[in-house]
């Protein structure tokens, strides 16, 4: 069994000499302090030029390759994005506008939705003038029985009309009219337009128009037409009764062919 040694009483042990004491002198001091701030100096030059290599890099980088253009996050089309075009038939309904004209717009409508009558009453009239020559409008029937219960009734007077050449002459006295909808205001109507009263009335009794209408309205359902206004701008699809300002910008850009 080892065991620690004990000491030697035979001779003394040797003093052991003091440590020294480290005497910081003002010059010292002033060194030290030197030498902190110019390594730390040296530490964020060399973080300042890491950074900016790395900006550098990004900088570099297309727009696509960090985050969407404004384009794509807004929905817009572009160069790589074409809109989806839907064929939506003209049928046998009333054109208003020149039958070759550039633009074909196919209105799903209502004449008692309040949005619809805001669009006849404040677009229609200005795609009129500035686009008098370049446009073509085709009133289809999209009547929402379950809330506007003239709606249907209404199409089939304006269809009468057409028979006598006013289709659109009583589209547009059906959304200006300031009298409820119903069989006296439609007659009334058609009184002002100086129409022929027997032929319309018997027209009106016969409801021959009611099952065309209700088929316009089938079709546009399986379509997935669900709200009035909806509109099908050379088949670019556009819901609600959007500004002037949005049509313009479609209309322009299609006749530009920037969408084909």
């Amino acid at each position: 069994m080892n065991r620690k040694p004990s000491p030697s009483t035979s001779t003394p042990p040797e003093a052991t000499p003091p440590s020294p004491v480290l005497v910081f002198t003002p010059l010292m001091a002033a060194l030290v302090v030197a030498a902190f701030l110019l390594g730390v100096g040296i530490g964020y030059l060399a973080w300042g030029r890491a950074t900016a290599g790395s900006a550098s890099a990004q900088a570099g980088q297309s727009p696509s390759a960090t985050q969407p253009s404004a384009q794509q996050a807004a929905g817009q089309p572009t160069q790589s994005q074409k809109p989806k075009r839907y064929e939506v038939p003209v049928d046998d309904d009333y054109i208003l506008g020149p039958d070759d004209a550039p633009i074909t717009i196919i209105e799903f409508s209502d004449y008692q939705c309040p949005y619809c009558r805001k669009w006849a009453l404040e677009v229609l009239p200005l795609l009129k003038q500035n686009y008098p020559d370049q446009f073509r409008l085709i009133y289809r029937d999209f009547p929402l029985t379950n809330i506007h219960p003239e709606a249907l009734p209404a199409a089939v007077a304006a269809n009468c009309a057409g028979e006598q050449g006013q289709y659109y002459a009583y589209h547009d006295a059906l959304f200006n009219s300031t009298y409820p909808l119903g069989s006296e205001t439609y007659q009334k109507l058609a009184l002002d337009l100086g129409l022929d009263r027997a032929k319309f009335s018997e027209c009106l009794a016969s409801n021959r128009y009611r099952d065309e209408v209700v088929a316009d309205l089938d079709w546009a359902s399986q379509l997935g037409v669900q709200s009035t206004p909806t509109f099908f701008i050379n088949g670019i699809a556009l819901v609600g009764a959007q500004p002037f300002e949005v049509f313009k910008d479609l209309i322009d850009k299609e006749l530009a062919g920037e969408l084909q």
